[in-house]
């Protein structure tokens, strides 16, 4: 047991990650200000309920949570994993009922605590991270057994159901490649996974052949917004094929204003150019064809595209492109599955949230309603990127020197 080799390292911050944090951080304040500061100058909001400081104080809560994250031993989050993994689901069954959970924009997604809302399916993705991680870390004779696998695909399906009846289908679907590339980490029977990856597309193939060519009386159930969303992104119209020209008239009005935002986010993309028209400059935002409500949230990458251009754009891809790779070498250097495990968790996570996000602002990616990792606004968005990150930094700085 004295065996230098086996003990822990000395703490060190991983500065390289940090740096493309702050980087983020930093774009984030800038174009959250950039992207509300005249409409809330206009209206005269008081300074400390304007929508970059609030932004800023929620960078302040989750640089605390993360710092106070990376105190403790990730050995000992992952022991306590099934006890949080409890509470979360009580909570996300809590923001359904009907008086707990506050509606916004026709979703109860968040629990009302008075100054503030709190979002908990922001944060049952990283408890999710932690229980998968903590039940994963067995001998791999036992990860070889059916049972071990359909109990892992239970523990996520469970807070999926409950995310998914909020309604949030973009938040529901995060849930599936984390867990997928922790099981493929794990060492899981190939087999399995390829199954599960086959059912998985068939069932989307299903979906989406239904929604598309089916009569109404036999298409699934789903929300009209989500529905309405996908017709978008195929390009498909909002009427029946029986419908009478009236009705076919309202339709192409409802799928305009439909598909409107996507229209004038992938314009400000497009008019950026090299350069960008400069911070505060953004005409989409200015003459209000990008709406305010939305362009500080899931748009905010356009407003950089047009403000800062493709060279803004690059920066922000190499930015997310640091910290990623810097989270996968963390991985590969961690001395035992559960850390390893852990940061492939964060990794897919941000990775996927990264990528369905710019994919819809460019066109690529149905709107989801998926927010930009530490640049969207958001304070449970901004918290929970910031612990993502403090998970990494703590598996850098307690998983160094011990066996696999």
């Amino acid at each position: 047991m004295n065996d230098p080799q086996l003990q822990p390292g000395p703490s060190r911050v991983d500065a390289t990650l940090w740096v493309a944090v702050a980087g983020l951080v930093l774009l984030g304040l800038a174009f959250v200000a950039s992207s509300t500061l005249a409409a809330e100058e206009l209206n005269r909001v008081p300074f400390w309920q304007r929508s970059w400081v609030r932004q800023g104080i929620w960078y302040v809560v989750g640089g605390a949570c993360a710092a106070a994250l990376c105190s403790v031993d990730y050995r000992v989050l992952a022991r306590w994993s099934p006890v949080v993994y409890v509470g979360m689901i009580l909570v996300l069954v809590l923001v359904l009922v009907p008086g707990i959970g506050a509606v916004r924009f026709g979703a109860r997604r968040w629990l009302d605590l008075g100054p503030v809302q709190v979002q908990p399916s922001e944060f049952a993705k990283l408890v999710l991270i932690l229980m998968l991680a903590h039940f994963l870390s067995r001998p791999r004779e036992e990860l070889r057994q059916p049972a071990v696998f359909w109990r892992a695909l239970g523990l996520t399906a469970l807070p999926f159901v409950l995310i998914l009846r909020e309604p949030d289908l973009g938040t529901a679907l995060l849930l599936w490649p984390t867990a997928l590339a922790m099981l493929w980490a794990a060492e899981v029977p190939e087999v399995y996974l390829r199954r599960l990856v086959v059912g998985c597309a068939l069932g989307a193939i299903c979906l989406v052949a239904n929604l598309l060519f089916a009569p109404p009386r036999w298409q699934i159930p789903l929300e009209e917004y989500q529905r309405q969303r996908i017709l978008v992104y195929f390009g498909r119209d909002f009427a029946p094929p029986d419908a009478t020209p009236e009705e076919r008239q309202r339709a192409r009005a409802l799928q305009e204003a439909r598909s409107y935002q996507v229209r004038q986010a992938l314009i400000a993309v497009g008019s950026g150019g090299w350069w960008g028209k400069g911070w505060g400059q953004g005409t989409q935002i200015a003459l209000g064809f990008l709406p305010r409500t939305a362009a500080h949230n899931d748009f905010i990458f356009s407003v950089i595209a047009e403000e800062k251009g493709f060279v803004g754009s690059v920066t922000v891809l190499t930015l997310y492109g640091v910290m990623l790779l810097r989270g996968l070498h963390i991985a590969r250097q961690a001395r035992d599955r559960l850390g390893r495990l852990i940061v492939v968790g964060v990794v897919t996570l941000l990775f996927s949230q990264v990528f369905i996000n710019i994919g819809m602002n460019i066109r690529l990616m149905p709107v989801t309603g998926v927010p930009l990792p530490l640049l969207s606004y958001g304070g449970s968005s901004v918290v929970v990127s910031l612990i993502a990150a403090g998970l990494m930094q703590n598996v850098h700085s307690h998983g160094r020197g011990y066996p696999t």
